[in-house]
């Protein structure tokens, strides 16, 4: 089956990510600048979270420019991702309000986590059904930023209980590694290769 579906509602359904969270951001009702100090926390919740389904967002496109077929297995794999990203805004808003105090780290933590085990079993489902042709595995290859990123992100976890900012800048971190989209696949798409089963 084509791919263009799971594609267009992926888009769709990380766009409505991003417009619930932004919602999260209360505008003041005093027009005096000391006025936002209150959201500065949610503002860094929301462009922490804003960054990382970007990211998402931008590896999940290049990914799919590179296969030519899904079959079920595929969509189940990309729902179990949605389902993950889905629950982001609530993360999000609940560690901002409360100033990025434990349980909504960890809870934070945990839910990119496995979003981060909910892609590789997409990328590993769609290498599967493209086992005729390696390139689709050659251009993932054996994944060490992804395999590096759980890591860190169990270690972030693990760390908040002794303190949640060193689980932040863990998250940052993370973030930061994963900016530019993967570079991988991009090679092989503007070498003009097209992937195929």
């Amino acid at each position: 089956m084509g791919k263009g579906r799971l594609e267009a509602f992926s888009d769709g359904v990380m766009a409505i990510i991003i417009t619930i969270m932004v919602l999260e951001l209360k505008v003041p009702h005093e027009a005096e600048l000391h006025s936002l100090q209150p959201l500065i926390p949610v503002f860094i919740s929301y462009l922490l979270s804003f960054i990382y389904l970007a990211i998402y967002w931008n590896n999940h496109h290049h990914m799919m420019h590179a296969v030519k077929h899904v079959n079920g297995k595929v969509l189940w794999a990309n729902m179990h991702l949605l389902f993950w990203l889905s629950l982001i805004p609530i993360a999000t808003a609940w560690m901002g309000e409360n100033h990025f105090s434990r349980l909504p780290v960890i809870l934070y933590g945990f839910i990119l986590l496995m979003a981060g085990v909910a892609y590789y079993i997409l990328s590993q489902t769609l290498i599967r059904i493209h086992s005729g042709n390696k390139e689709l595995a050659t251009a993932i290859g054996s994944d060490r930023k992804g395999k590096l990123s759980v890591v860190i992100l169990v270690l972030a976890i693990i760390l908040s209980f002794v303190h949640t900012w060193i689980s932040m800048a863990l998250y940052v971190l993370i973030a930061i590694m994963w900016f530019i989209p993967d570079r991988r696949i991009e090679r092989k798409l503007e070498n003009g290769q097209t992937l195929e089963s």
